[in-house]
């Protein structure tokens, strides 16, 4: 399959614009404590994500220059994967088993809290290349985006590795850690569309 690396590029802020879009809209069911439907948003999620780690992997080829960005992207990606995988397929059953077995219900926090890590793990590497293509937006002239993809870049990274290191009782709310994250991937989006083609 031959895809320019132009519509690789925007394919990859396509997908991060609407995984932005999924985060904020399960975030937003979950405050209002309306009903969410994992399956259908997790699952679209698991989806989106292999096809970015894919995406990201050719622009990482490709843009030798940025090649740091593009692996914390498809890196993040894998590790989002990963992190839905055990939302999807684990959280139901060991809750159920944890509300038989009483004793069961450090397994289920454990493997809650092992997601989380995975998450914020996931949201580090978003921040760096939230930075790194914000460098290179701000060396091409654009200044407001390139500072601001640069400085929310730098809030994830701390965010996130406050709460991966001190746990979700963090000096740095775990919610702070997570928002940084998703604006993050909006801004990230916003500095790759304008990428050109590398010389």
């Amino acid at each position: 399959m031959d895809i320019s690396f132009q519509r690789t590029v925007q394919i990859v802020a396509v997908l991060l614009l609407v995984l932005a879009a999924t985060q904020t809209i399960y975030t937003g069911l979950y405050i209002a404590e309306l009903e969410v439907p994992r399956q259908a948003l997790w699952g679209l999620e698991g989806l989106l994500f292999t096809l970015l780690a894919v995406f990201a992997g050719v622009g990482m080829v490709e843009d030798r220059r940025l090649a740091l960005g593009w692996s914390a992207i498809a890196f993040g990606a894998a590790l989002n994967v990963v992190q839905v995988g055990v939302g999807l397929t684990l959280f139901g059953p060991l809750r159920e088993a944890a509300n038989s077995v009483e004793a069961l219900a450090p397994v289920a926090g454990a493997v809650v809290a092992f997601s989380f890590f995975v998450y914020n793990a996931a949201k580090i590497l978003i921040g760096i290349a939230a930075l790194s293509f914000g460098l290179a937006r701000l060396r091409d002239g654009a200044t407001l985006l390139g500072r601001g993809a640069i400085a929310v870049g730098v809030i994830a990274i701390i965010a996130n590795a406050a709460v991966l290191a001190m746990g979700r009782g963090s000096i740095i709310p775990s919610p702070v850690a997570g928002a940084s994250g998703v604006i993050a991937t909006v801004l990230l989006a916003l500095c790759l569309w304008g990428r050109s083609r590398p010389e």
